[in-house]
């Protein structure tokens, strides 16, 4: 069987949030029956180590770049669990899929919930799990998550629409300490304070063309600024109503206890919070011994489950940058179930 798994940020331009990705290389019209290469689709297969019949994960189904190449290299026995937060992605994820028949079943879910979802189903383990963190250039670029200043939009930002927080209501109703806080931690905005100060002046801020402004107005355009002044903040807030890191790690502890013995984890992350997280899960994972440095003998009684695959980073190929620039941050970490 093969599981997939989903997620889970001058003038008003760019793309929106910072380093967000483009997991499935949609073209800039988002057209829903046009679909581009997915990001490191290739080292994806490889490092999976994809086999006739095998059960994945791919943690963010998206709109199913990288779960129907897996599907095509398990044929015929490979089956499929799409989970995604996103109903509209979902939608299109499973049109994507239809071909496969009963191979492939997915289920509105962040991938924290993977155990959960696959156990419901008679999954016990998986011979792998694919946890591509990004953005998806249609959720940048369609109306309604109000997730870009491309467009001027109502501040929403969720992937699930039936979530009861808002990017409004953070920006309208959290304090200026708390708005901050916030864009330093989530957004490693080093003009958080100026930011926040400037938010809570201009409340209420209801559109993402007017948050731009704000930010903008702020800080001032700046010379030889390759990102817009609001990136960062679009990011933080994004981060922020989708409660993202702390999702990762639930998601980074899941796909562990998933896993079968000599099973891969590969994780493709797009900007250094999640890279960090992913770096240090990973590292922990694979360490013997985690006990301060000097301690004469091991008392931490820690439980390796890890082992790495890859000590270096794996990168886009500069062919793949030149087709997808989006894919540029793109981080690739592999480790497998010990």
């Amino acid at each position: 069987m093969v599981l997939a798994v989903s997620t889970a940020g001058g003038g008003l331009s760019g793309p929106g949030p910072q380093d967000s990705g483009d997991q499935d290389g949609v073209g800039q019209d988002a057209n829903p029956h046009v679909f581009h290469e997915p990001v490191l689709l290739s080292e994806v297969l490889q490092h999976l180590v994809v086999r006739l019949g095998g059960v994945y994960v791919d943690a963010t189904l998206g709109e199913a770049g990288h779960a129907s190449a897996v599907l095509r290299y398990t044929s015929p026995a490979g089956t499929l669990l799409g989970l995604d937060r996103d109903p509209r992605t979902l939608e299109i994820a499973n049109q994507r899929l239809s071909e496969f028949g009963r191979r492939s079943t997915s289920v509105r879910s962040s991938y924290a919930g993977m155990v959960e979802a696959a156990r419901s189903r008679g999954i016990e383990a998986a011979d792998g799990v694919l946890m591509d963190l990004g953005v998806s250039s249609r959720q940048l670029e369609s109306p309604g998550y109000g997730l870009s200043f491309q467009a001027d939009e109502p501040l929403d930002m969720r992937f699930d629409p039936a979530a009861p927080l808002t990017a409004a209501v953070v920006v309208n109703t959290f304090s200026e300490q708390e708005l901050a806080s916030l864009l330093r931690e989530n957004g490693e905005e080093p003009r958080a304070r100026r930011i926040a100060r400037a938010i809570v002046r201009s409340r209420p801020i209801e559109s993402t063309a007017a948050l731009a402004r704000v930010v903008l107005t702020a800080l001032g355009p700046g010379r030889g600024r390759r990102l817009h002044p609001a990136t960062r903040t679009f990011q933080a807030l994004r981060i922020t109503v989708n409660d993202e890191l702390n999702t990762l790690r639930e998601g980074l502890e899941a796909a562990v206890e998933l896993l079968t013995p000599g099973g891969r984890l590969v994780v493709i992350s797009y900007h250094s919070l999640e890279d960090r997280i992913v770096k240090n899960f990973l590292a922990r994972a694979a360490a013997s011994c985690v006990c301060p440095p000097g301690f004469p003998i091991c008392v931490c009684d820690h439980e390796q489950t890890m082992r790495t695959v890859n000590r270096r980073i794996i990168r886009p190929s500069p062919e793949e940058v030149n087709a997808n620039p989006r894919s540029r941050s793109a981080k690739m970490r592999v480790s497998e179930r010990r």
